[in-house]
């Protein structure tokens, strides 16, 4: 097939076993999933269970957000090279099957980050937040205009902490997209970057899709290594909301009602495990890793692939018991 193949993300190109972006000359549709230009073959080195990203995305869709992007996991050989085992996902970007938003000049998908690239079209907001637009791809400047005006009244009065909510943001998905950043404790998930957010003229702001979640589930820095805590709640946008007390209500309701799919998250861990544990023999001889702690972005060590299963069940295991006990 005709295509263009190349390297992608910022922190990706850390590691040898880097992330790729695959872009068709026409839509194809992979393993099932609906026919498309663009992909993502994720590497996950950073997690040697592989599973973080997959099993975020499951609990996004079990949770009925609007859009999670979906995935496959691959075994990859790239020039007739072993590459190991990747999840092949799907591109976030504004189409009828993945983001579905009108194709407009007012209407919008844009990412809070902290790195830009030259071709980047981003701005800093009111509360210093860098966001990159990524629809309309080329957007006009009275485009761009009306973003970043519409975010800074609204950081201004989400800062004023006299703010009506409904007129602003969809509560129950910031609700939802709250709640999965904080039990996984994903390092990029405390506004940091990969935090996609979408927003129409005349409606209001939706969080989502989720993406990047090989550092979380206890692996990152110190911060998040621990399954204690609440790490999300006093960053952002989300540290002025939860001044809200009809937020910070309905955030605690949400728990009480989903926390059944949270702790579902074992069963998915136990079974993508099954497909991966043979296939992860190829993926560590090529990439040696496995006990590798000495250096970042690697902190945790093992004797073999089933240790890193365990201690993720075991880390999200905790992680349930101390929201229920700090709730």
């Amino acid at each position: 097939m005709d295509l263009t193949i190349k390297g992608r993300g910022h922190s990706s190109f850390m590691m040898a076993k880097y992330s790729i972006k695959l872009k068709f000359n026409e839509k194809q549709s992979l393993f099932g999933m609906t026919a498309d230009k663009e992909w993502d073959l994720i590497s996950n080195q950073r997690d040697k269970s592989m599973l973080r990203n997959y099993i975020t995305s499951q609990l996004a869709d079990i949770l009925q957000d609007d859009y999670s992007p979906h995935c496959n996991f691959v075994e990859l050989f790239l020039n007739r090279n072993y590459m190991g085992v990747y999840l092949l996902v799907e591109h976030v970007k504004v189409a009828k099957h993945r983001v579905n938003l009108p194709k407009t000049d007012s209407s919008f998908l844009f990412e809070k980050t902290r790195e830009t690239d030259e071709n980047d079209i981003y701005f800093v907001s009111f509360l210093n937040c860098t966001f990159n637009i990524k629809y309309p791809k080329v957007p006009q400047e009275e485009s761009i205009n009306l973003l970043k005006t519409h975010i800074n009244d609204f950081e201004r009065e989400l800062s004023s902490d006299s703010i009506n909510l409904t007129d602003w943001i969809d509560v129950e998905d910031f609700v939802r997209y709250y709640w999965i950043q904080e039990f996984s404790k994903n390092i990029d998930g405390a506004f940091g970057r990969s935090i996609f957010i979408t927003w129409e003229q005349g409606k209001i702001f939706k969080m989502g899709p989720v993406w990047d979640f090989d550092l979380a589930y206890g692996l990152g820095n110190e911060r998040v290594m621990s399954s204690c805590d609440w790490y999300v709640r006093y960053q952002g946008w989300y540290k002025y909301l939860f001044k809200n007390e009809t937020f910070r209500r309905r955030v605690k309701q949400y728990w009480t009602d989903n926390r059944e799919y949270f702790q579902d998250l074992i069963d998915s861990v136990n079974s993508a495990s099954k497909i991966l544990k043979t296939v992860s023999k190829s993926e560590f001889n090529r990439w040696p890793v496995l006990n590798n702690n000495k250096q970042w972005p690697f902190v945790d060590s093992y004797d073999n692939y089933d240790q890193s299963v365990n201690n993720l069940k075991t880390w999200i295991k905790n992680r349930i018991q101390w929201i229920d006990s700090h709730l």
